[in-house]
C-alpha cells in the first residue's frame, strides 16, 4: 500500500500518479489533485494498476455517486466527480493525445461540449446476460471483470429501455431457453417507441415468438442468433418476431429507418451538436455549393445531413447492409444529390478521381481503430482542401492527424463533444486543411 499524489488522468477517467519507484500507476475512482491511499492489484511491469483504499486529500470536485451500482458496474467511470470536471478531463485527454501521439505543440482544443442534462441520454443499450449464482441474470458487466452486476435501473438509459429491462429480468428465469440468452439490446426512438432484441447462441426464435404478449412495451421484437465466435451483441442473424421491422429515428429534419444492426449514434441529444460541428468544420452551410466526400459513411446520417446544403455528396462504406440503409434513407427523405458507393474508400477515391470527379471537402468518421492508412494516402493524393475528421478515440485520431500532417495537411483545431456522459469516452471533431 502507498500514499500517492494523483497528477494526471487516464483514458477511462482513472487517476494517474507515480509510485515510490517512479512507475506510473492507474487508480480508478481517483481525481487529479487528490492524495490517496492505494493498493497495487496488477503489476504490468512498466506501470501498475491499483485500487483506491482511501482519500486523504479530496478534490473539491469529488461528490457522492448518485447511482447505487457505481464502483461495481463498468458502465460509468466518472460519477464520483462533478460533471463539469469530467468535461475538463475529457478535453485534457484529447490535448494529451494530440501532443504525445500527434506530435503537435499546444494544439487548439476547445472546451468539451457537454449535455444540458447528462442523465438518460442513451437511445441504445446492450445488457449482458449469464447464468450466475444458480439463475440467469441481466444487467451490466462488472468493472474490471467478466461477471455481471444485475440491474433494475441505469441512469444512462432512457426510461423506456429500463422498463423493458425490468420486464425481462422479472420473467427471465421462467423461460425454458433463458440459459441460451447472452444479451438484451434495446433501441428507443424520439417517439419513445422501443425495439428489443434478445440475442442468444441457439435457434430459439420460435420459442421467443410466444413472448410478445409478455412484453407489451415493445413495438418491435427480434431474435439475434449469434455467430459461433461472436464479437459483439448483434454479431449474428436477426429474425423479426413481432411488430415493426424498423424504428424511425429523427435527426435534424430527416428520418432514418433503423433495423437491429443499423449504426446510429447512441446519444440523440448530442448527435445533432456533433454533426453540426462536423459540417461547420467541413465548410458546409446553406448554399455553399461544395462537392462533399464522406468516407466511412455508414447508414448515411452525416452524408444526408450535409447533402441538404452542398452541390453534391458521395458517401462510401464497405459494409453492404449499411449502404442499403443509406440509399433507403436518401429515398425516404427525397434527397437526390447524393450517391452511396459500397466498397473500400481507399480504392473508390482514386477510381472517382480517374473519372474526373473532384471534391472540395471531406468528412471522415471511422471506427475506434481509426482510418485505414491506405485511405489517408488516397485522401492526400486527392489533395482535398478540407478534412473534417470525426473520432471516438483520441489516440487513433492523434495517430491519423500526425499521418495527414506528414502528407501535406495542417491541423487547425479540435472540438471535443460529450456523447457519452459519465464515461471516459469522448467524440472529437478535428479540422485539417491542405497546405497546398
Amino acid at each position: 500500500m502507498e500514499n500517492i499524489e494523483i497528477t494526471g488522468i487516464g483514458s477511462e477517467l482513472q487517476g494517474v500518479g507515480r509510485l515510490s519507484d517512479g512507475r506510473a500507476v492507474f487508480v480508478p475512482g481517483a481525481i487529479p489533485g487528490e492524495r490517496v491511499d492505494i493498493e497495487i492489484i496488477r503489476d504490468r511491469g512498466r506501470f501498475c494498476e491499483a485500487s483506491l483504499v482511501g482519500v486523504t486529500r479530496p478534490s473539491p470536485d469529488r461528490v457522492a455517486p448518485d447511482c447505487p451500482f457505481a464502483g461495481r458496474c463498468g458502465g460509468c467511470q466518472g460519477r464520483h466527480m462533478r460533471y463539469a470536471r469530467t468535461l475538463a478531463l475529457k478535453r485534457q485527454t484529447v490535448v494529451d493525445a494530440l501532443t504525445r501521439i500527434g506530435d503537435l505543440t499546444d494544439p487548439d482544443v476547445m472546451e468539451t461540449l457537454g449535455c444540458g442534462d447528462p442523465d438518460r441520454t442513451r437511445n441504445k443499450a446492450e445488457y449482458p446476460m449469464a447464468f450466475q449464482d444458480g439463475r440467469v441474470v441481466v444487467g451490466a458487466f462488472e468493472r474490471g471483470g467478466g461477471s455481471i452486476v444485475p440491474l433494475d435501473d441505469c441512469l444512462l438509459q432512457a426510461p423506456e429501455s429500463v422498463a423493458v429491462l425490468r420486464e425481462v429480468a422479472a420473467r427471465l428465469n421462467g423461460w425454458p431457453f433463458a440459459q441460451h440468452l447472452k444479451y438484451l439490446v434495446t433501441r428507443v426512438n424520439h417517439r419513445s417507441e422501443t425495439m428489443a432484441i434478445l440475442c442468444g447462441d441457439a435457434p430459439v426464435a420460435s420459442e421467443i415468438g410466444k413472448l410478445s404478449p409478455a412484453l407489451p412495451r415493445v413495438a418491435s421484437l427480434w431474435y439475434c442468433q449469434l455467430n459461433r465466435r461472436y464479437t459483439h451483441a448483434l454479431d449474428g442473424r436477426c429474425t423479426l418476431i413481432s411488430g415493426d421491422a424498423t424504428l424511425t429515428e429523427r435527426l435534424f429534419d430527416l428520418d432514418f429507418k433503423l433495423s437491429p444492426q443499423s449504426f446510429f449514434q447512441v446519444n440523440r441529444r448530442q448527435t445533432e451538436a456533433l454533426y453540426q460541428r462536423a459540417l461547420e468544420a467541413a465548410g458546409v452551410r446553406p448554399g455553399c455549393g461544395l462537392r462533399l466526400l464522406d468516407a466511412y459513411c455508414g447508414a448515411g446520417t452525416i452524408t444526408l445531413s450535409a447533402a441538404r446544403y452542398v452541390a453534391s455528396a458521395v458517401g462510401i462504406e464497405i459494409v453492404p447492409p449499411a449502404i442499403e440503409n443509406a440509399r433507403r434513407n436518401a429515398e425516404i427523405n427525397h434527397i437526390e444529390n447524393v450517391r452511396f458507393l459500397c466498397g473500400d474508400a481507399a480504392r473508390e477515391i482514386p477510381a472517382l478521381l480517374s473519372r474526373g470527379e473532384r471534391f472540395d471537402t471531406a468528412i471522415l468518421d471511422p471506427p475506434r481503430k481509426g482510418a485505414d492508412a491506405d485511405l489517408l494516402r488516397a485522401l492526400a493524393r486527392a489533395r482535398i482542401p478540407t478534412v473534417s475528421y470525426v473520432s471516438c478515440n483520441p489516440a487513433t485520431l492523434a495517430r491519423d492527424v500526425k499521418a495527414l500532417c506528414q502528407m501535406g495537411y495542417a491541423f487547425q483545431r479540435a472540438q471535443p463533444v460529450d456523447m457519452f456522459p459519465w464515461t471516459g469516452h469522448v467524440e472529437t471533431v478535428c479540422l485539417l486543411t491542405h497546405k497546398g
